[in-house]
């Protein structure tokens, strides 16, 4: 059996790191929602930034189905894995246009991956922030 099979996080980790994971999860459902809704900011956002209009719905439901994924423990890692990858595009598609948000998406990215760290305990060795 291995080491960290049993290991379970503290009451406080756990709590921290479901707390920070809802920041993320409900920028990314207000995200959804509005690209489900299409209000005229989003539909001037991705003129801004260069997408056509048609892909308001599709990208507004990646981005919850990203969510969904990190929300539920079982596929935690890969909703991680996915969130990861939409705020990369979005972090890109700011840099490319020189906006100075860029930065908004890579903060979302950190508390995505700090909010799953403390949560899931199974994950801390594949990132020792600690000497033995």
């Amino acid at each position: 059996m291995e080491p960290t099979a049993n290991l379970s996080p503290s009451r406080k980790a756990l709590w921290a790191g479901r707390i920070i994971s809802a920041l993320p999860v409900l920028m990314m459902f207000l995200g959804g929602i509005m690209s489900l809704v299409k209000p005229p900011n989003v539909i001037d956002g991705m003129h801004k930034f260069g997408y056509p209009e048609q892909l308001i719905l599709v990208l507004g439901i990646v981005e919850m189905c990203c969510a969904i994924l990190y929300v539920i423990p079982r596929t935690s890692v890969i909703g991680a894995i996915l969130m990861t990858g939409y705020l990369g595009g979005a972090t890109a598609t700011h840099v490319r246009l020189e906006d100075p948000a860029f930065i908004a998406p890579i903060i979302v990215g950190i508390l995505v991956w700090l909010g799953l760290l403390l949560r899931e305990p199974r994950l801390r060795p594949l990132l020792p922030l600690r000497s033995p």
